[in-house]
């Protein structure tokens, strides 16, 4: 599953320039301010929470179907009410989130995968500010 990572994480630094950080998600989201912990910088793409169902094939080969996630974090600073005039904000985040799965859909992640399948979306808000848009993608892969 590394190479699957690490291909991902390739894919979207290669293309989207205008993130500030692509890494493994390791739930630096959830960590409380004062937790010592790496900073996150906004907008960032963190991809995590694998998991994969195993089947034997024959002699030591196996098969998965495995689903993993896609987060887009947006720091929400902007003043984005109707009225506000600066709404077009919330419009740059979608665009931005639009971009990231138009690099993702289709994309076979490692050696013996399949294409990533979009199979669900979710939006999540969390404290101080933050927007996070989480995708989760589904494949299959052997090893």
């Amino acid at each position: 599953m590394d190479e699957v990572f690490v291909n991902i994480m390739s894919r979207i630094g290669a293309t989207m320039p205008e993130l500030s950080l692509i890494d493994e998600d390791y739930g630096q989201l959830e960590m409380a301010a004062e937790d010592d912990t790496y900073p996150v910088t906004y907008p960032c793409v963190l991809i995590g929470n694998a998991e994969v169902g195993w089947e034997d094939l024959t002699g030591d080969t196996q098969r998965g179907r495995a689903t993993l996630t896609v987060r887009l974090a947006v720091d929400c600073y902007h003043d984005t009410h109707y009225t506000s005039g600066t709404y077009d904000h919330v419009r740059e985040h979608y665009a931005l989130l639009r971009k990231l799965y138009k690099q993702l859909r289709k994309f076979r992640p490692a050696d013996g995968a399949t294409a990533l399948t979009r199979t669900q979306s979710r939006e999540i808000t969390l404290p101080h500010g933050i927007k996070v848009y989480e995708m989760t993608f589904a494949f299959r892969i052997s090893d």
